[in-house]
């Protein structure tokens, strides 16, 4: 799994234009910090503010040429994420906000999360058309393995499916490790041995990318960052509603485990992530709450009781230690290295799934579903602020101040889990 991690690569290099070397250690320090958050006490699996990816890059873009000054915008635009993030959880206001925000505001923020990360994949220019044989059959090994009914069926009777089904959606990543070179869209890999493990070069990363080396962002990079700021927290709002949905999901299905979604803990522990990095490693992927398809898996195994995972902290603790422990391992990484873009795309598919099948789930009402789908529409059409905008609009004017939401939604009337 750690070669959906070390994805980024490719994307720090491009936009930020430092050396391959350079990238991968940024990659291994990121992992550090993922591990905050199941020792901290977050039950989801942490990632990328992923959605939010292609918006980064292009304020960076149009902000500055690749060198040391476009790097100072992307050191200001994650300070100030940070500083809301940090602000929303000590002021309380991100579980007040989550708890307040209506069930059709938050399936439409769902549902373009999921609109977004699939199409930006298949639309033209997109990974799918660099590899479409490769993307096609490990895509569809994943959603067999994840979300098949089938399969599930498989799994209570056939062994192979019950240790297959362990291992959520690593199988089609190892798989296009295969595919990807026997139709010739990829290299081979060539496994490196020699020297195991990789130490991250911190004296080139203070060089190349932290404000040490590279200088602190003036007044106006704050200033020219914060309309990309208030849309980074819009995506990274919708990772909030899909940790709460997924972790909800996985605590209804067991009673011997209460899992405690807190979104201000989160929110501090996401903030502080994106502090520290802004300071030694910034990184355009910047620092999410939430990894959907992992976190997916983990709470898919999870459900299987208690043999098949003691806590869902075992799960999303030791996969994150785990990605860590591999993002550093030679072997591993040179093994996996011409199959990144083909992870990376996988992983976004796979949350696309994810986010819309939430996204659905959450409507209850016919009003809902058409507030969440304009809402959606319009942010993958235009922009995050927009989609908010109309999405409160639609539903002040449909629902009304009351909100119909409350009518329909049966957790609203369910018992506490005891």
């Amino acid at each position: 799994m750690c070669a959906t991690c070390l994805g980024a690569i490719p994307v720090l290099e491009s936009t930020l234009g430092i050396p391959y070397e350079v990238a991968w250690s940024m990659v291994i320090i990121n992992g550090i910090g993922y591990m905050m958050h199941a020792l901290l006490g977050d039950p989801a699996v942490p990632g990328w503010i992923t959605p939010a990816m292609p918006l980064v890059i292009a304020y960076l873009s149009n902000s500055a040429e690749m060198g040391p000054e476009r790097t100072q915008y992307l050191i200001a635009l994650q300070l100030m994420v940070a500083a809301v993030f940090l602000f929303m959880g000590i002021t309380g206001l991100a579980d007040k906000v989550l708890s307040k925000v209506p069930t059709s505001i938050k399936a439409g923020i769902l549902l373009a999360a999921g609109l977004q990360a699939t199409l930006g994949e298949f639309r033209e220019g997109g990974r799918f058309s660099l590899y479409p044989i490769t993307i096609a059959i490990c895509i569809l090994v994943a959603y067999f393995l994840l979300f098949s009914e089938t399969f599930q069926r498989l799994k209570k009777t056939k062994k192979w499916a019950q240790i297959l089904g362990k291992y959520g959606m690593l199988p089609a990543l190892f798989l296009a490790v295969v595919v990807g070179p026997l139709f010739k869209e990829i290299a081979a890999p060539t496994i490196e041995l020699g020297t195991f493990f990789k130490l991250p070069d911190i004296a080139a990363i203070m060089k190349h990318v932290s404000p040490w080396g590279v200088g602190f962002p003036k007044a106006k990079m704050f200033i020219s960052a914060i309309p990309t700021v208030i849309m980074v927290y819009i995506i990274a709002f919708g990772d909030f509603v899909t940790s709460e949905s997924l972790i909800n999901e996985a605590d209804e299905a067991r009673a011997d485990e209460k899992i405690d979604f807190n979104a201000n803990r989160s929110n501090l522990i996401s903030g502080l992530r994106n502090l520290v990095q802004s300071f030694i490693s910034p990184y355009v992927p910047l620092c999410g709450p939430l990894w959907a398809a992992v976190t997916a898996a983990v709470a898919q195994r999870y459900q299987e009781g208690r043999k098949a995972m003691d806590s869902i902290f075992s799960g999303v603790g030791t996969f994150r230690i785990m990605t860590f422990i591999s993002v550093a391992t030679i072997p591993i990484v040179s093994l996996v290295r011409p199959s990144l873009p083909i992870a990376l795309s996988l992983t976004l598919i796979v949350q696309g799934y994810v986010c819309v099948r939430l996204a659905m789930q959450m409507c209850f009402s016919g009003s809902d579903s058409g507030i969440a789908g304009i809402m959606a529409a319009v942010i993958v059409a235009r922009d995050a602020a927009w989609g908010l905008i109309v999405g409160i609009i639609l539903y002040l004017l449909i629902q009304g101040w009351d909100g119909g939401t409350k009518m329909t939604d049966p957790q609203a009337t369910a018992k506490p889990k005891k």
